[in-house]
């Protein structure tokens, strides 16, 4: 299985003779990368472990997880970690990508595979539930979920009632994926709010409730009971006397740090592939604009609305960042480190991108602007990459402004890749000089949020205060 470990040093503590020292263990599935993180009781990192699995294919041929690899691997992992004495495991939790479900029998065993969220939707069945249940506008009002095909992730169990009402009779409970691995280890099945609320077409926003359709189809029965995200269940595993959480969604969970350490409002920009602003001070319902926008919601861990809107700003980053490379003949490696110039930025201020000058704002949604910019328009590749970043801050600013409407929030947060840019950052502490904008950094976010959703389940500690490294960006210097 390829499995690699890396044992962190702690710092030395006083231990109870015959007993380690007291840790929770996280279990964090990623689409690529699969991890287990030991905790100590200040959320320093004392021993993690990571493994890749090779994904199989559906009975489509469509790729999917291999879930025999990832549950032998939970227990695997449970394994190693009980065999370490100088560890005391209070507690295990678990967190996931989201829009998956694992289907199980009446004995508990998987009796279909963990299909894939990009796996595509067949169009006719779609155009059937839509047109059963009021259009795709008003359904997407009231579930907060843009149509996204398998990735909302209700629509795989309405696909196999029609398609597969075999297969649909055998399942006696659909987990997503973190309860499913939380059933593994404590034996208890559930659901969780924070996967129920994630663009999934199963819960009714406005009602607070799952929404018709899904006791209208049966799809009810197939749900297990939805337990809170502070909830334990004692373990069914082997080992010490310790306690098993029901599991988180992994975009929820990154965002519990910020909400334990900041209580004056905030946005949090979450950077990767995807820009993601999550704003849990904004509860108004998503408007038709906003889901054509790409907005959504999650639902945060003490079961309130999170609204959201993302662009594809890391991927657009990545793909024009070799086309500079390439035009430029320079190594892609050096503009992860580029100097912020503000002449640069001065000088680019004129420069508009072809078409979209006056419609600033929505298509900056849609489209990428500097993929229609000549290359050779630019001096070198540094003032072309400063360019980039302007181009990504201007949607940026488009995309949060949509989470940001009619609230009280007067500081951003940024972690991810682009939190440690330094363009980025200067340019978007400029587009929004209202603001407090902070490039923030902790070490496993989302593993961090998933042991404290249960942190009063396992230590006495209060809440740590520290977790958070700020960097705050003034808006001095260039005008925007």
């Amino acid at each position: 299985m390829g499995l690699s470990t890396n044992q962190k040093q702690g710092a030395a503590k006083s231990q109870t003779p015959n007993k380690g020292e007291p840790v929770i263990a996280i279990i964090d599935v990623g689409k690529t990368n699969k991890k287990l993180f030991l905790f100590d009781q200040h959320y320093n990192i004392v021993y993690e472990r990571s493994a890749r699995f090779t994904e199989t294919v559906d009975e489509d041929g469509d790729p999917c997880e291999n879930l025999e690899s990832l549950r032998l691997s939970v227990f695997d992992s449970m394994h190693d970690v009980f065999t370490k004495k100088e560890y005391d495991v209070k507690a295990v939790n678990f967190s996931t990508y989201g829009a998956s479900f694992v289907y199980i029998d009446e004995a508990g065993r998987p009796v279909a595979p963990l299909y894939n969220y990009l796996k595509p939707y067949p169009e006719e069945l779609k155009k059937q539930f839509y047109d059963t249940y009021g259009g795709e506008d008003d359904f997407s009002y009231q579930t907060a979920s843009p149509v996204l095909g398998n990735l909302n992730s209700g629509m795989q169990l309405y696909r196999i009632k029609y398609q597969k009402p075999e297969l649909f009779q055998k399942i006696k409970y659909a987990l997503h994926l973190p309860q499913y691995m939380s059933y593994l280890i404590s034996g208890n099945v559930c659901s969780d709010i924070t996967s129920i609320g994630c663009h999934t077409n199963l819960w009714n926003f406005i009602k607070n409730d799952y929404h018709e359709w899904v006791y209208r189809e049966g799809i009810s029965n197939k749900l297990a009971p939805i337990l809170s995200c502070d909830h334990v269940n004692p373990a069914a595993f082997p080992g010490s006397d310790y306690c098993v959480g029901v599991g988180l969604h992994d975009s929820s969970a990154a965002l519990i740090p910020y909400q334990v350490n900041f209580l004056e409002p905030f946005v949090l920009i979450s950077t990767g592939t995807w820009c993601i602003s999550l704003n849990p001070f904004n509860d108004t319902p998503l408007t038709f604009d906003e889901l054509r926008n790409d907005c959504l919601c999650y639902m945060h861990y003490r079961g309130g609305p999170v609204k959201a809107s993302r662009f594809f700003g890391g991927n657009e980053h990545e793909e024009q960042v070799k086309r500079i490379a390439d035009h430029f003949n320079q190594n892609m490696l050096a503009y992860r480190t580029m100097e912020f110039e503000p002449s640069i930025i001065t000088r680019l201020q004129d420069k508009t991108a072809p078409g979209t000058a006056a419609n600033r704002g929505s298509l900056l949604m849609k489209e990428s602007i500097f993929a229609q910019r000549n290359l050779d328009d630019f001096a070198d590749d540094t003032e072309a990459y400063h360019q980039l970043i302007l181009d990504i801050v201007h949607q940026q600013k488009a995309s949060t402004a949509l989470v940001l409407k009619d609230t009280p929030v007067k500081r951003l947060f940024v972690d991810g890749g682009f939190s440690k840019n330094a363009i980025y950052m200067n340019l978007l502490a400029r587009m929004f000089p209202q603001m407090e904008v902070f490039a923030a950094s902790m070490a496993q976010a989302t593993a961090v949020g998933t042991a404290l959703s249960i942190h009063q389940a396992w230590n006495k500690n209060p809440f740590p205060n520290n977790l958070i490294e700020l960097k705050y960006y003034s808006v001095a210097g260039v005008s925007m």
